[in-house]
């Protein structure tokens, strides 16, 4: 049995849980420690990266869910420790103490926290989904849960930034339970007995982790999706924390309409997701290999273009913007799709390990990539234009994209995945 369209949409609830609770922590209080505590933003700028590097423990997460034959568990469990961390976050906040002495240390093990739940419990999730979808129907199901997880995101960003004025301490922490705990009831309700229902049940097994790591490890084929992911993760987060103040340093743009940039990307991500989904599950145009080198290779130029725009002193920087939304959602709708795909080939009953090696793989990526991105612009000014130095960094970005797209049309090939050997592996078929 699979998971029917129903089951796939309560499952995305999951996933716009995870969003609200994650961008509750990244963003609102980012502000909040920024802005109203007054402390140095590469303060609040490293406890948000900790939480990135600290999901380096996914691939644990993803075994242990394979081995205790059950991924509700952790589904639940991680949601709860994920919000258990933003409730100790928002009240360090909210008492003013998130930057000093106890408070700091409070602060980073509640980013750990932060870092260990969103890992375990969407780890296990994308597993589930990837073992519990027919393979026709597993680009529609990615589609729809991540476009699910950007809507969580969008609508928890607009009502908390409605509801949180006037700010008051009291204020945050009655929005912080409600979102937090909202988030757990509403898991433990859309999962209820799906698994059960849709995937035998399966013992428990006594592999150690290490062996249970090294086996999907020694597969060509994850380790050659795992250096793809890397690399095209760097570049999708390079430009995180410099594009709005790339548009306010160069193009003199307000704080408001730097902000509204970042609707935009990510209004394009969404249309671009979307496009790929009902493209490949709908209407059977193209494959997911077409789909994830055309996201990459538009990324690259549109990110050419922002750089140039730079130079040239033009106009249209929201439009670049857009399309560079549109062109990452394309990108990164149909990756997931393909690692859906690959997660169920190979060893029977690794999905989880495989989803884990993968989400560690992204969020390394995303820590790094958006540090660096912002620690070269910095690096760069001091030596030079500021305009200069943004287009630097933005054509680097642009190049990992080419790299990256190359590398995807190389690998992915007819629809099959090939191993670093370049022998077609028959068994992974992506586009079908």
């Amino acid at each position: 049995m699979t998971l029917s369209g129903l089951q796939i949409v309560r499952l995305g609830l999951i996933l716009l849980c995870l969003g609200a609770v994650v961008v509750l922590t990244t963003s609102t209080l980012n502000r909040l420690m920024v802005v109203e505590l007054a402390l140095p933003a590469m303060l609040s700028g490293a406890l948000v990266a900790l939480h990135s590097f600290v999901q380096i423990t996914r691939p644990s997460w993803g075994f242990w869910s394979d081995a205790q034959g059950s991924r509700t568990r952790f589904i639940i469990g991680g949601m709860a420790v994920l919000s258990t961390g933003a409730a100790l976050a928002s009240l360090m906040v909210a008492m003013g103490i998130a930057g000093q002495g106890a408070g700091l240390a409070v602060s980073i093990l509640a980013y750990v926290l932060i870092g260990i739940g969103a890992g375990a419990s969407g780890t296990s999730l994308l597993a589930l989904l990837a073992s519990g979808c027919a393979p026709q129907r597993r680009a529609a199901a990615a589609t729809i849960t991540w476009l699910m997880m950007i809507f969580g995101i969008a609508v928890t960003s607009g009502v908390i930034g409605a509801v949180l004025d006037p700010y008051s301490p009291q204020r945050l922490m009655t929005i912080v339970a409600v979102v937090t705990l909202g988030a757990v009831a509403l898991t433990a309700l859309a999962i209820h007995g799906i698994e059960r229902r849709v995937l035998p049940s399966r013992p428990p097994e006594d592999t150690p982790l290490r062996q249970g790591l090294a086996q999907v490890w020694s597969e060509p084929r994850t380790r050659t999706f795992t250096l793809f992911i890397f690399l095209s993760m760097t570049a999708f987060f390079l430009q995180e924390l410099i594009l709005e103040p790339y548009a306010g340093l160069v193009f003199a743009f307000s704080p408001g309409q730097s902000t509204s940039l970042s609707g935009a990307q990510h209004g394009g991500m969404f249309v671009g997701m979307l496009a790929v989904g009902i493209a490949v599950s709908g209407l059977k145009l193209g494959t997911l290999r077409l789909w994830v080198t055309a996201g990459c290779l538009g990324s690259a130029l549109m990110l050419g273009v922002i750089a140039a725009l730079g130079q040239w002193g033009g106009t249209g920087l929201g439009a670049a913007v857009a399309l560079l939304g549109v062109f990452n959602g394309m990108f990164a709708i149909a990756s997931i799709g393909a690692m859906m795909q690959l997660a169920g080939q190979g060893r029977a009953g690794r999905e989880g390990t495989r989803m884990g090696v993968w989400g560690a793989s992204q969020a390394i990526a995303q820590g790094l990539g958006g540090f660096a991105g912002a620690a070269l612009v910095d690096a760069l000014r001091l030596a030079g234009d500021t305009a200069d130095a943004f287009g630097l960094v933005f054509a680097l970005e642009a190049g990992l994209f080419l790299a990256a797209g190359l590398m995807a049309w190389r690998i992915i090939d007819g629809g099959r995945l090939r191993s670093p050997d370049s022998t077609p592996d028959p068994t992974f078929i992506p586009g079908e």
